[in-house]
């Protein structure tokens, strides 16, 4: 009987110890599971992020792509000329100066001429070429160089055009190396010569597409200001514009100048005509009028019809005084 009551409670304990194994195990594989499940959801959010169309299926993908990424915007490509007119009391000095500013910014001078005007007043017109960042300050110190009579600014976006020719040079540049790799692999002198024909046509298109391309890059990059300088100030219109006497007489004489001016072209426009004219009236007169036959005189009514009685006179007093 004693030995039955002591080994109750062995088995007693062992059950319960088994019992709590059996439940930490469970736990374990619980949490085991959670992971893997956690794991393996992860690993299908990414391959379906990175998967074309993953992005548009799940909502949060796509909001933080566009939370972290910024659209891109395409650079802008402008040409921008400007002409100012500036009046300065010394233009060689002025001139130095816009000169000194122009290679400051990184610029240089382009066509530049020099007038003087009957008074000996000068005249310069240079043409300038600056970076466009530093466009609006050379233009501004320009201004500054003495009185501003006139400003012009243009700016023409030409990014289209730009966008434009890179997309034809990088097509024309894929069509030269095709004709290369055929010429490469032609055996016939017929295709050959064929296919140089072909490639010399593509690169002379190609290379008339890369100087366009530099000539945009330059009118785009640099800002052309063309500036003239002048000494002599601006002429100011008259207060009053009513004609007077003076001007009445100076625009009629101007009006009679002008009729005899025209006068004088005319004659002048029929004169070579006139000429020719009297060249061949005198030559018929000289040369051949009198080499033509002449036609001959009308006969008289007394030849044609024979002799015509004479009027006798009437006889006087006398002689009838005597016949008696």
């Amino acid at each position: 009987m004693r030995a039955r009551r002591s080994v109750r409670p062995v088995h007693a304990l062992a059950g319960i110890l088994l019992a709590a194994a059996l439940a930490l195990a469970g736990c374990s594989g619980a949490d085991s599971s959670d992971s893997g499940s956690g794991s393996d959801s992860a690993a299908l959010s990414e391959a379906k992020e990175g998967a074309p169309g993953g992005a548009a299926d799940s909502d949060g993908g796509a909001a933080g792509k566009q939370a972290t990424t910024a659209p891109t915007l395409p650079t802008s490509h402008i040409i921008r000329t400007a002409e100012l007119t500036v009046q300065v009391k010394d233009v060689p000095k002025a001139l130095e100066a816009a000169r000194t500013t122009t290679e400051n910014a990184g610029g240089y001078v382009g066509k530049e001429s020099t007038s003087r005007d009957e008074q000996g007043a000068e005249e310069t017109r240079v043409t300038l070429r600056v970076p466009v960042d530093q466009y609006d300050e050379v233009l501004a110190e320009l201004e500054g160089a003495g009185k501003l009579v006139e400003r012009t600014a243009k700016a023409q976006d030409v990014t289209d055009q730009v966008v434009d020719v890179e997309s034809r040079i990088k097509t024309q540049r894929a069509s030269v190396a095709r004709i290369r790799e055929l010429m490469d692999r032609a055996t016939k002198l017929s295709d050959v010569v064929t296919l140089e024909g072909e490639l010399s046509s593509r690169q002379a298109d190609l290379e008339a597409l890369l100087a366009r391309q530099a000539s945009l890059k330059d009118r785009t990059s640099l800002a052309t200001i063309t500036l003239s300088l002048s000494e002599k100030p601006v002429a100011k219109a008259a207060e009053d514009d009513d004609p007077g006497v003076m001007d009445a007489l100076s625009g009629g004489w101007d009006a009679f100048v002008s009729m005899l001016r025209w006068i004088v072209v005319a004659l002048a426009a029929i004169l070579p005509f006139a000429a020719v004219l009297g060249l061949l009236l005198l030559a018929w007169l000289r040369l051949i009028r009198p080499r033509l036959p002449r036609r001959p005189a009308p006969a008289s009514a007394s030849t044609a019809l024979g002799p015509l009685p004479v009027a006798r006179p009437a006889p006087t007093g006398d002689q009838g005084g005597e016949q008696d």
